[in-house]
């Protein structure tokens, strides 16, 4: 690997660690705080000192040779432990049992750590070794045995960390917390290459303590790019859970914003008399479909005087016969009652057109899968702002306008794309039609 192969990693995960460091600042006393900075900066810090740009540069400015690898075993063995201390809160559990094996965790790490510091320090390693030193000193005195230690820490963790995010993942299987499995999952595969990686290692050092060099390419070739895509998977599996459902939810509100437009555009003519509200520019996507959802809320009020009950109820029944579900008949039903209101009806100061009203009559919905109702000829007179008349089962309405039972983001936005695919030519019902029945 060369030194951008390690460089370009380090950096994008720096940059991950700045976006981030706000809102872990804010939350720095949290110990899932705490941990996903180490698990970051560690990453990132295990990438940069690994290049071997980096190892002659460091090995250079302290005048240790090889100090570089000390530091790089010291970086990813707090990753490890981060990882682990984080997946433990992560699961939770009895406070006093969580918080008794988080200390478990960071003093054997910390004795880890100091036996690297002692056995390093005890070693002869004259000759830099950028890229091989776990095979070339891997029957040196001392250093030989802190290349075990690191490698065997290594495997022990990555082999914990996996069978618990493996039966965690399986445990939520049937649960509604896919982004919590999918992290899971990424990180089961992030502990396999780290296990892996270490493995390799093993072998090779293995190959060495028996005379022979044939397998030093696993050590120098193989396993340093799956530890390198094992840190990096590490850090995205702990992110999943984190941003992924924040993602979807700015999807679901841009989707919802996008599919609500057809329906407010139609009740433009209906805004009233109030001040529009307005939002800043850089209002969140949640809060520019609410502010749309609300918008078609008012107007639909302004226009529930002119809503028929006969209408809907029919248009109801018509979709419930077609085989759609109660749900899906109530939004096609409703859509269908608001076109046909606006087809027939004047916005406020405008010239009253006739309104055709008499028995409802299917009429067909461009696109939809069911059918919608509309009402057929009959006397034209001028629409009134009244209670409207009882249904074709002489079911009377309450007093006042009809509501809308629709109601929210995510029911607006259905609502109106049921009401896209309507258009008014649909609801011209020929009177011969409406005679014949």
């Amino acid at each position: 690997m060369e030194g951008s192969d390690y460089y370009i990693p380090a950096f994008a995960l720096a940059v991950a660690l700045v976006v981030k460091l706000p809102s872990l600042w804010h939350s720095r006393r949290s110990p899932m705080s705490q941990a996903i900075f180490v698990i970051i900066a560690a990453s990132a810090g295990g990438f940069a000192f690994a290049a071997p740009p980096s190892v002659e540069r460091v090995n250079r400015l302290t005048g240790v040779s090889n100090v570089s690898a000390l530091i790089v075993y010291c970086f990813l063995s707090c990753l490890s432990c981060a990882s682990m201390v984080l997946l433990l809160h992560w699961r939770g559990g009895p406070e006093a049992s969580v918080r008794r094996q988080t200390r478990m965790w960071i003093a054997a790490t910390a004795c880890v750590i100091s036996t690297f510091c002692v056995l390093f320090a005890l070693s002869d390693v004259p000759a830099e070794r950028p890229r091989d030193l776990d095979t070339y000193y891997a029957t040196t005195p001392f250093i030989g045995q802190m290349i075990v230690l690191y490698l065997t820490a290594h495997a022990a963790t990555a082999t914990v960390v996996m069978t618990k995010c493996w039966r965690w993942s399986a445990e939520l299987r049937a649960a509604k917390a896919s982004w919590t499995r999918w992290g899971l999952l990424t990180l089961v595969t992030a502990f396999g290459l780290g296990l892996s990686f270490a493995l390799l290692k093993f072998t090779a050092v293995g190959a060495r303590w028996a005379g022979t060099d044939a397998l030093d390419v696993l050590s120098t070739d193989i396993a340093p790019p799956l530890a390198g895509l094992g840190a990096f998977m590490t850090t995205v599996g702990f992110l999943i859970p984190v941003v992924g459902p924040r993602l979807e939810s700015m999807w679901d509100a841009w989707r919802a914003y996008r599919l609500m437009e057809p329906l407010w555009s139609a009740l433009e003519p209906w805004v009233g008399d109030g001040a529009p509200m307005r939002i800043a520019r850089t209002s969140s996507l949640e809060m520019r479909a609410t502010l749309r959802a609300t918008e078609i809320a008012d107007r639909l009020l302004n226009l529930a005087p002119h809503l028929d009950a006969r209408h809907r109820a029919a248009a109801e029944r018509y979709a419930t016969a077609r085989g759609l579900e109660v749900e899906a008949a109530l939004i096609v039903a409703e859509a269908a009652t608001i076109r046909a209101a606006l087809a027939c009806t004047p916005a406020a100061g405008a010239p009253a057109p006739a309104r055709v009203a008499g028995t409802p009559a299917p009429a067909r919905v461009a696109g939809a899968p069911a059918r919608a109702l509309a009402p057929a000829s009959a006397p034209a007179r001028a629409p009134e702002p009244q209670r409207p008349p009882a249904d074709d089962n002489g079911n009377a309405p309450g007093p006042g306008p009809l509501p809308i039972r629709i109601s929210g983001t995510n029911g607006l936005a259905e609502l109106s794309r049921h009401f896209s695919r309507i258009h008014p030519t649909d609801l011209l019902v020929d009177a011969a039609h409406s005679e014949s029945n």
